[in-house]
């Protein structure tokens, strides 16, 4: 049995005709961004519940840019009227981007916190996921 999530869904109920997409790294892609963008944004929380937290303020910054241009790719990528292979090219090597930026962050704390070491995991998923949909796209 196939597992199906909402964005698969949405993409096989789309009335017109995606062309050569592949289906499976782009529903993997905007998966992968959202949770992305989830965990960044708890990752930037939890930092900031931390007792030392001045030391973990380039980590809350790059969580809160990761989760915001996760998020945004996610939306760009879930919209397929008036494609502009340009501009979704760009958005995804931003996103893995920033997804590498994060991760590297965030691992100089995976020892101290677990929160970073999560984020660190997600953000490396998510930049795989990007790479693989960029190769897709050509």
């Amino acid at each position: 049995m196939a597992t199906t999530t909402s964005v698969k869904d949405m993409l096989n109920t789309y009335p017109a005709d995606l062309g050569d997409v592949d289906r499976e790294a782009l529903t993997r892609c905007i998966e992968e961004c959202t949770a992305c963008a989830q965990a960044c944004t708890a990752c930037a929380d939890a930092c900031l519940s931390e007792g030392m937290v001045g030391d973990l303020t380039k980590c809350i910054r790059t969580d809160m840019d990761c989760a915001d241009i996760c998020a945004a790719t996610a939306a760009v990528l879930s919209r397929h009227t008036g494609y502009d292979a340009n501009i979704t090219r760009a958005i995804v090597q931003a996103c893995a981007t920033a997804c590498t930026a994060c991760a590297d962050e965030c691992a100089r704390h995976a020892d101290m916190h677990e929160h970073c070491r999560i984020c660190a995991e997600a953000c490396r998923s998510c930049e795989r996921a990007c790479n693989e949909l960029l190769a897709a796209l050509g």
